[in-house]
């Protein structure tokens, strides 16, 4: 570890880390061996942890990751939107589509942020808020492509599309936003009309890819 760093937050960050991957709970033995520090270290961890709602003890004792982490969750939530908002803009149009930025909330796709194109005839409205399972929309979709990129296998497709998942003849293309660290995300597209995939697709990806720099904050 670096000389520059904090052990103690380091450690506690591990702690969340730990307890968020794990289903059930664990006990402060179980975390300790996991973490492979001194239960008694661990303890205080858990303790300091408790006193600001990031972690709980279930009615057996088992620790689990508390709801201020909820809290915390809902504070990035404007800065991905303000980041993502001016690519969407300009994605939107450029392809006369709504465009929009979704993200991972449990086992749902959520859109955070949405842009609807100003020049177009009629596009579709599409609400910020709207929810959905992963597994059933383009957003979605992206968003598993994701997570099958980073299996250490070979690399997925850029993007995905889908039709008339969630609306009827509602066509959606997304992209996976790639490379940013406990972040799951999609940029994507959806209209009514005729998608030319050759056009939109690299517009899509490019600008999944731009969000992506813009949150681990490298030049565009």
């Amino acid at each position: 570890m670096s000389s520059e760093t904090s052990q103690t937050l380091d450690r506690g960050l591990r702690v969340l880390e730990v307890l968020a991957g794990t289903s059930g709970g664990l006990t402060v033995t179980e975390l300790a061996q996991r973490l492979e520090v001194n239960r008694t270290v661990v303890y205080r961890l858990v303790s300091t942890l408790e006193q600001h709602g990031l972690v709980r003890r279930d009615a057996k004792g088992r620790l689990h990751v508390g709801l201020g982490i909820l809290h915390l969750a809902a504070a990035v939530q404007p800065v991905l939107r303000d980041l993502a908002q001016p690519v969407l803009r300009t994605l939107a149009e450029s392809v006369g589509c709504t465009a929009h930025l979704t993200v991972v909330e449990g086992s749902e796709a959520l859109a955070l942020a949405v842009v609807e194109p100003s020049w177009t005839d009629f596009h579709v409205s599409y609400r910020v808020g709207t929810r959905h399972p992963l597994a059933q929309g383009a957003a979605g979709k992206a968003v598993l492509l994701g997570r099958a990129g980073r299996d250490g296998g070979a690399r997925p497709p850029a993007y995905v599309t889908t039709t008339g998942e969630l609306q009827t003849g509602a066509r959606g293309l997304a992209a996976p936003v790639r490379g940013v660290e406990g972040l799951e995300a999609s940029v994507g597209i959806v209209t009514l009309g005729i998608l030319d995939e050759r056009v939109v697709a690299p517009q899509v990806v490019a600008a999944a890819d731009e969000v992506a720099a813009l949150l681990v904050g490298e030049p565009g």
